[in-house]
């Protein structure tokens, strides 16, 4: 398997290997994955520091990288977060961007069903025996990740749960459901009185940071049963 950190004698060789895995994993996949991919590759290669591990840049330039707007790089790096690919090292604060890691034992993990088409040298050099067959979106625990098609914000937010604590969201926030938005106050509907309860005392906060993640004009969350 890939070192995790590319850097070191035939950091080259391995860094190519991975985007190979991933650009063949994309090419597998649909149009909207292939995108996110593509968005991927290219802060590997044009922005990511190899040396440090770690990706420090805004989400300002990104948005220029992309060719896009700052709401679709904050629903893109949502995902890219839920998947286990890429994960906060430093938050941001006072003026400074958040710093990210790119986990990439999990993307070789996600990619694995395609060495073989790339070719059995390919496999064998990256993982030893013949490849297996392994679901690209993985599962953390017995908790199943959520669909990442649903470009709501709450949508999104929970992808960004997830990725956080997959315990914690197969408990309390897998439940809730969006009921609808008014402004910058997002409702949302948990199973019951006490589920409600203890989503509104106990994690209010944790919610509203995830979505504000993704939709800086989330304002509030309120919780109904």
């Amino acid at each position: 398997m890939l070192q995790t950190k590319l850097a070191g004698p035939g950091a080259a060789a391995r860094k190519y290997d991975l985007i190979t895995a991933l650009g063949a994993h994309a090419l597998s996949l649909g149009k909207h994955e292939q995108r996110l991919i593509l968005r991927l590759i290219t802060l590997l290669t044009a922005r990511y520091n190899w040396g440090r591990d770690e990706l420090s840049i805004g989400q300002r330039e990104i948005a220029r990288l992309w060719s896009c707007n700052e709401r679709t790089v904050k629903r893109e790096l949502a995902k890219l977060r839920a998947l286990g690919w890429l994960v906060v090292k430093q938050q941001g604060a006072r003026g400074r961007v958040t710093t990210y890691g790119f986990d990439t034992a999990t993307m070789l993990t996600a990619t694995k069903g395609i060495w073989p088409e790339v070719g059995p040298d390919f496999a064998l050099r990256l993982d030893g025996p013949p490849a297996q067959t392994v679901v690209p979106f993985p599962v953390k625990g017995a908790v199943a990740a959520p669909a990442l098609d649903d470009a709501s914000e709450w949508g999104l937010a929970r992808a960004v749960l997830f990725a956080e604590d997959a315990g914690r969201f197969g408990a309390w926030v897998q439940a809730l459901q969006r009921t609808g938005r008014a402004g910058g106050r997002l409702t949302l509907r948990a199973p019951s009185r006490f589920h409600a309860a203890y989503v509104q005392t106990h994690l209010a906060g944790v919610l509203l940071r995830a979505c504000q993640s993704v939709d800086e004009d989330v304002s509030a969350i309120e919780i109904t049963d």
